[in-house]
């Protein structure tokens, strides 16, 4: 499995979708489903019982998953491709359009 190009407190950018050109920062990574959570973004509705921890319930609205493939990393305000090259002996994530190292 190759090394994900997004992580958990980046600022993306959605690229496809309902919810194409918002902005965020990613609260959640799923590598097995390739699928990131994005803050205010992909927002669902979601109905729920009366419980313990919500004691009246109701519809409350979360995030819902993107596909990774929808976000773009955000690297001073430019949207970018990453790519990876070794600085000595460790892996660091590299910004295409500026050529900056992200890590």
């Amino acid at each position: 499995m190759s090394a994900m190009k997004i992580k958990k407190g980046d600022t993306v950018k959605v690229i496809a979708g309902k919810d194409k050109g918002k902005d965020g920062k990613v609260l959640a990574v799923n590598v097995k489903d390739n699928t990131v959570v994005v803050e205010n973004v992909n927002m669902v509705s979601k109905h729920s019982k009366p419980s313990v921890a919500n004691q009246n319930g109701g519809i409350i609205t979360k995030e819902a998953p993107l596909h990774i493939s929808n976000v773009m990393l955000v690297v001073d305000g430019k949207t970018t491709r990453v790519g990876f090259k070794m600085d000595g002996d460790k892996k660091v994530r590299v910004a295409k359009a500026s050529g900056k190292v992200i890590d």
